[in-house]
């Protein structure tokens, strides 16, 4: 009989199959409910049953044993390239620090900081990160920074490749925009627009979209950068593309004081508001994050059915909160997750997120069960699909295996808030994606993960060379990211 760790990374085992586990988290038509001793069994691409115990015959029947199965994470807001959010943790203000680009840099002519190459392998190692997390559905997102302005066709071509390759369902299209933030030599920040330029993206991110037939695991997307470097003439016809592809758009706003400041000056109005006047909020629309949002902006996302993408970890890392997550669903508006930063951890992000909701709305705000289905369900809901983000007969055997031995889970109480509190995705054990086994025991198909990490962290320090010239008054690498504490030669 066929051992689990027989089974080849990024193949489907033959005919039907099962996973044993302690604990499933299955859908039923009461809502999701847990299995005690149950079983998922998996007929190529879909769940025949998920459940107790199946009494028809299976080609083989693999024991999780003390795990947790439960419906893969989606993932809106899912990093797509190295993390550089990272280098404003202790850094700031942004336009001091290399994170807005100053008018020198412009003047010279800003320039790809990657290679195609480089960035078809960060493609692949964020791929590679998701998986480890239990996270089977993503929508990734880069940062433009680094772009001459924005992303092209042939790397997201070639992103598709990866994610057909490593087994992961993702909604792909290359980032567009009209214009972008510069800073002048005394630091005040101004908005420069060029929407020809950002015209010709989204032509090009449509002409991506309809190339995309034929793909098991990819889906088309449309995906402006940021509101800010957004014109109204290229978010109406981002809309109008998207009802002709029948696509998402995923386009943040709504997410911090710059972006607040800079729409007020161009619009009279707060990005939500905006949007609203233009007829550009739309139940296609997916809105990270939210946390500037007023409660004026949060009734217009709810009339209009737009989806905020919740990512706690990287709001909180820099002093902000959904106000609340609790406020938000209680209002009617659909919820989901997104990771935004690295690590890509769900779980980490679902505690966070509880977190945040309780100090902001009270201890009795939010329970695991809501934060866990806005990481599954409601995330598939944003999509238009309802066979994934869930474990029933019929939907796509998109899995996610938990270990709930792991020696930090002590002492454990129900399977749901044990792996929340645990407040972490690194006890993942398994992620199954369209029945094809993607990641077991941290080996994920299609990559090495252990040298892709130094390869990735090689790119990363030569990204963080080449600061200065991309950073108001140029200074040394060294004033623009000191360590934490001065360095010493051991005197």
């Amino acid at each position: 009989m066929t051992q689990w760790h027989d089974l080849s990374l990024g193949k489907r085992p033959e005919g039907r199959w099962a996973l044993t586990g302690e604990w499933i988290v299955v859908d039923t038509p009461r809502g999701p409910r847990l299995v005690r001793d149950g079983e998922v069994v998996i007929e190529h691409d879909r769940i025949l049953h998920a459940g107790a115990h199946f009494d028809g015959e299976v080609s083989a029947r693999f024991d999780m044993g003390a795990a947790l199965i439960a419906p893969g994470f989606v993932d809106l807001d899912a990093l797509g390239d190295l993390d550089t959010t990272l280098l404003s943790y202790d850094n700031w203000p942004s336009e001091r620090k290399g994170r807005v680009w100053p008018q020198t840099y412009v003047e010279r002519g800003p320039y790809e900081m990657y290679t195609p190459d480089e960035l078809v392998a960060q493609k692949r190692f964020a791929f590679g990160q998701l998986l480890l997390n239990g996270i089977t559905s993503a929508a990734p997102i880069a940062s433009l920074f680094y772009r001459e302005w924005g992303e092209t066709v042939e790397e997201f071509t070639a992103a598709a490749d990866v994610a057909e390759d490593m087994g992961l369902r993702v909604w792909l299209g290359p980032a567009y925009r009209s214009g972008g933030m510069v800073a002048d030599e005394d630091g005040t920040l101004r908005a420069v627009f060029d929407e020809a330029r950002g015209l010709r993206g989204l032509q090009d991110a449509v002409r991506f979209a309809r190339g995309l037939q034929g793909r098991a695991l990819v889906s088309p997307m449309l995906a402006p950068d940021r509101v800010e470097t957004c014109t109204d003439t290229l978010l109406k016809r981002t809309m109008h593309a998207a009802e002709d592809l029948d696509c998402p758009v995923r386009l943040h706003m709504a997410q911090g004081q710059m972006e607040l400041q800079t729409v007020q000056a161009l619009h009279g109005k707060t990005a939500p508001e905006w949007l609203d006047g233009i007829g550009c909020l739309s139940p296609r629309l997916l809105a990270p994050h939210a946390t500037v949002a007023t409660q004026e902006d949060l009734e217009r996302y709810r009339d209009n059915g737009v989806t905020v993408v919740h990512c706690p970890l990287v709001s909180a890392r820099h002093g902000g909160a959904l106000r609340s997550f609790a406020k938000l669903r209680a209002m009617g508006i659909n919820v989901a997750m997104g990771t935004d930063t690295a690590p890509p951890d769900m779980v980490l992000n679902m505690a966070v997120g509880m977190i945040a909701c309780r100090l902001t709305a009270g201890h009795r705000s939010v329970r695991s069960g809501e934060m866990f289905d806005a990481a599954t369900a409601r995330g598939a809901a944003a999509l238009g699909r309802s066979d994934i983000g869930v474990l029933r007969a019929g939907a796509k055997a998109d899995i996610a295996v938990f270990d709930m031995a792991d020696t930090h889970l002590v002492p454990r109480i129900d399977p749901v808030q044990t792996l929340i509190l645990g407040a972490t995705g690194r006890v993942t054990k398994a992620t199954i994606v369209d029945g094809r086994l993607s990641m077991r025991d941290g080996a994920v198909a299609g990559i090495d993960m252990a040298r892709a990490r130094t390869d990735m962290q090689a790119q990363f320090d030569g990204l963080v060379a080449r600061y200065p010239e991309r950073t108001l008054g140029h200074p040394p690498v060294g004033e623009i990211f000191p360590p934490t504490f001065p360095l010493s030669n051991g005197d």
